[in-house]
């Protein structure tokens, strides 16, 4: 079994949601999802400095940190191999920067929230879970 720490960031603009899709090479338990920006975090950084460095790795934004959304867990099998991953993700907002998919993000684009029902089939089943904390989505 694998175990990691995922940090991350549901990014707003305005009224704009920031999600992306992984590059279709990275393959696994998010391809061809809309996603928040993330990814794990690595030994010897905070979970702040873990999450603004997954975001500008991800999306080329500078983001402030608002408040803490969420921690929850997902146990999944993949490639034959189980996986337990913890998500700690905060609510942020730009700070700077110009958005461009990066890293292993092969799009990144703004939604407005009356657009997310309309692609509700393509966002993550995790990804839904901190919309709907945020406010953002009926759960």
């Amino acid at each position: 079994m694998k175990f990691f720490v995922a940090v991350g960031a549901l990014i707003m603009d305005g009224g704009k949601i920031l999600l992306g899709k992984h590059i279709p090479e990275r393959k696994g338990f998010w391809q061809g999802k809309w996603i928040c920006p993330g990814g794990r975090l690595e030994l010897g950084e905070t979970i702040k400095e873990g999450v603004l460095r997954e975001v500008m790795e991800e999306t080329g934004l500078e983001v402030e940190l608002v408040e803490f959304l969420l921690a929850f867990d997902r146990i999944f099998e993949e490639g034959g191999v189980k996986n337990h991953v913890v998500y700690i993700d905060y609510l942020a907002k730009v700070k700077g920067g110009s958005l461009k998919a990066a890293s292993d993000l092969g799009i990144a684009r703004w939604f407005q929230r009356a657009e997310l029902d309309k692609v509700l089939d393509e966002v993550h089943e995790d990804t839904k879970v901190l919309l709907e904390r945020a406010g953002l989505m009926d759960p």
